[in-house]
């Protein structure tokens, strides 16, 4: 089941006008705060979006090296998991697989969006999974180093990356969520299972669709929300996309 998303920021306001720069800023964090994520509609063909996104923080390469991804169908991918093709994406963080910190606000931008169904971006909150867990899960969450491995895709770009981090992870900026449905790395009577498979089920109970109309902009707090996608068959569907550090 999914809902429309709440947090919504218009770039030009009630009479067509492009808002006040330190107003969408100021709006901007605000919801972010609040949500964890914001949706930038009304966007004109002007707006720069890497300056905007060099605001939030520095920047993190993709795994080619390129900072402005391009997130479409590519040659060849259609037959594993991986962003560059039209399946679905399972819930997930980003940067589990990186030895250092995950990006902290990931950015997409729609250049053409699918037409037809599909194609959505899907965002949860685990902030509250995460305040409902018992003393023994978040125990199990916080003190077991897991070992993580990266996509199919990845793999197929020449890089095979593994790591070891938690699930939760404290940091002075806030609690970092690490999270996979196929590339965590265990057994399959591992303890950490069934709190793998709640909190798939509570992603999908809990999450907004994100239906992109051109221009569009989305960011998220990648340390507190999950994110998936729901398959599409248009292939001319072209976001780009853009990892920020803390």
């Amino acid at each position: 089941m999914s809902s429309s998303p709440i947090s919504i920021l218009s770039q030009t306001d009630f009479n067509g006008d492009p808002l006040d720069e330190e107003l969408l800023q100021r709006t901007f964090r605000q919801l972010m705060d609040e949500h964890g994520y914001v949706l930038m509609c009304n966007v004109p063909d002007s707006f720069d979006q890497v300056k905007f996104c060099r605001g939030l923080g520095g920047f993190v390469p993709n795994y080619t090296g390129a900072v402005v991804g391009d997130v479409r169908p590519e040659p060849g991918m259609d037959d594993v998991y991986h962003a560059g093709n039209t399946r679905p994406l399972t819930p997930h963080s980003e940067g589990y697989d990186f030895t250092v910190l995950p990006p902290r606000y990931i950015a997409l931008w729609c250049v053409t969006p699918a037409s037809g169904p599909g194609g959505e971006t899907t965002l949860a909150d685990t902030a509250p999974w995460v305040a409902e867990l018992d003393e023994r899960e978040r125990e199990l969450l916080e003190g077991t180093e897991f070992e993580w491995k990266t996509t199919e895709g990845v793999n197929r770009l020449g890089l095979d990356l593994h790591t070891k981090h938690p699930v939760l992870e404290q940091h002075a900026d806030g609690m970092i969520v690490r999270f996979s449905c196929n590339n965590l790395v265990r057994a399959d009577d591992d303890e950490v299972v069934p709190l793998q498979e709640r909190w798939k089920e509570n992603f999908y109970r809990d999450q907004i669709s994100i239906d992109y109309h051109p221009n569009d902009m989305l960011v998220w707090d990648n340390w507190r929300l999950l994110h998936a996608r729901n398959a599409f068959s248009d292939r001319s569907r072209h976001l780009r996309r853009i990892q920020i550090a803390n």
